[in-house]
Order: C-alpha cells, then sequence, then structure tokens
C-alpha cells in the first residue's frame, strides 16, 4: 500500500465484515480504547493539557473517543477518518460531537483549531508519518501520539510480520524511530511512557482455559519484565508507546 486512496479501500474492507466478526472487533476496539484513553488522559495531566476540544485523527468507529466522553475529558470531541464505513459507524455515536471523511493528508480545520490532537495507532499505517504529525499539529495545539513499538524479537518472527502486514502496518517502530517522526514534524516531547499491555487485552481472544491461563502467563511476564529491565522489554517483545508532542521553540 503506497497511497491514501488503497489505504482507504484496505480499511473499508476492515469494516465491511460479516455481522458476528464485526461485533468482535467492535468490542475488541472499545477495549483497547479504555487503555489509550488512559494514556492519553495520564499525559494530558503531566503536561497540564486541559482541553476544550479535541480532534482525533484517524478515530476509526470512534471507541476512543466514546471513552474518553465517559470520562468527561477532551471537551468538544471530533474525529475524521478515511473510510466511509467507520465514519457512519462513529456518526451514529452521541458521545461525538463531529465526524467527518476526510483524504489521509489534509484537515479542513483552520490553524490551532483544537487544543488537542490525537493519532492513536495511526502513525505505523501511513506512508509518510512525519507529514501526517506536522498537519495535526498545524490544526492542534498539542497532539497526542501512540504506537507499537514493533522493532523487536518476537514482532520478527513470521506469523507476526504477516499479522503486521494483514492489519496494515507499513511502519515497524521503535522508540527512537517514532522520536524521529516527531522531530521531522517540527515538534518535540512534553512526556511519554509505555505500556506493556493489560491482561484483559492479552485474554481477550482466549477461548478456552488452556488458552486464558497461557494468556495470564504471558501478561504476567511480559508486565514483570518491563517493570524491572524496559530497555530489554523493548527489544524482546511489543509495547505500546505514547507521547505527548508541541511545537519545537
Amino acid at each position: 500500500m503506497t497511497d491514501h486512496a488503497e489505504l482507504a479501500r484496505f480499511y473499508e474492507d476492515a469494516y465491511s465484515q460479516d455481522p458476528a466478526q464485526a461485533a468482535v472487533y467492535a468490542r475488541w476496539r472499545a477495549l483497547g480504547a479504555i487503555g489509550k484513553a488512559d494514556h492519553v488522559i495520564a499525559l494530558c495531566a503531566r503536561a497540564g493539557v486541559r482541553p476544550a476540544s479535541t480532534l482525533e485523527v484517524g478515530c476509526g468507529d470512534g471507541a476512543l473517543l466514546c471513552e474518553l466522553q465517559r470520562r468527561g475529558f477532551g471537551g468538544r470531541l471530533s474525529g475524521v477518518e478515511i473510510t466511509e464505513a467507520a465514519v457512519a459507524i462513529a456518526r451514529e455515536r452521541p458521545q461525538i460531537d463531529a465526524v467527518a471523511l476526510y483524504d489521509g493528508l489534509h484537515l479542513r480545520d483552520a490553524d490551532d483549531a483544537h487544543e488537542l490532537g490525537i493519532l492513536s495507532h495511526v502513525l505505523e499505517h501511513v506512508p509518510d508519518p512525519s507529514a501526517l504529525l506536522a498537519e495535526v499539529a498545524r490544526a492542534c495545539r498539542a497532539v497526542l501520539v501512540e504506537v507499537p513499538l514493533e522493532a523487536n524479537l518476537s514482532a520478527r518472527r513470521s506469523g507476526k510480520r504477516e499479522h503486521a502486514a494483514e492489519v496494515g502496518h507499513l511502519q515497524r517502530l521503535d522508540r527512537a524511530a517514532t522520536r524521529g517522526i516527531v522531530e521531522r514534524a517540527g515538534l518535540q516531547i512534553a512526556c511519554e511512557l509505555e505500556d506493556p499491555l493489560p491482561l484483559s487485552v492479552q485474554r481477550f481472544f482466549a477461548a478456552t482455559r488452556a488458552a486464558r491461563m497461557a494468556g495470564t502467563a504471558k501478561w504476567a511476564l511480559r508486565a514483570g519484565l518491563h517493570r524491572l529491565a524496559p530497555s530489554l522489554a523493548r527489544r524482546l517483545f511489543t509495547v505500546h508507546y505514547a507521547c505527548l508532542c508541541r511545537p519545537a521553540a
């Protein structure tokens, strides 16, 4: 996938599943939104950002915006998305004030139209992440970025590489690469955090008792290692990295 029209077609298919499968992945996105909202709120608190207006670029079905609204955070909540199917779903959610289709490159908003922009698990999906981040920073006074750090031993396995391609990952990032994207966009990082993923995520697709036990063991091992030796953990398996960015001085 090399252009935004092709990306749009790819994700249109992802939101046009049979009803049973769509319901499972809607629950998966809602679960993921809990952790993402934790990260947004924690980083904004550290940086002293109290947004009266928030724009999520690549909002998908609106799960994260709904979770932020449930917690009373973000002020006026808006989203843009490149797929018509996702926009249609998000527009049905009364928790979101406005949802619009966009071309994946340019926002219609004026400069500094929003106090907070969110790019949560978006930059790894686009061919030029710095250009998109710079465009969001034009329209938003601060930008929250979250990506999976997939430059690790576990993610190099053929099955993991195939899955990353299936879900549209074009970038395989580590912290240095992500920080480089931020710098090339003309921004600086105000604060950052990492998350090795909660137990509920590790066990979501576990259909049997044995699978649930394996998910619990995986979570305990990864969470413990990340707590004790985060740099080693990043080299071994995928963690999620989030940072709050502002214009460079």
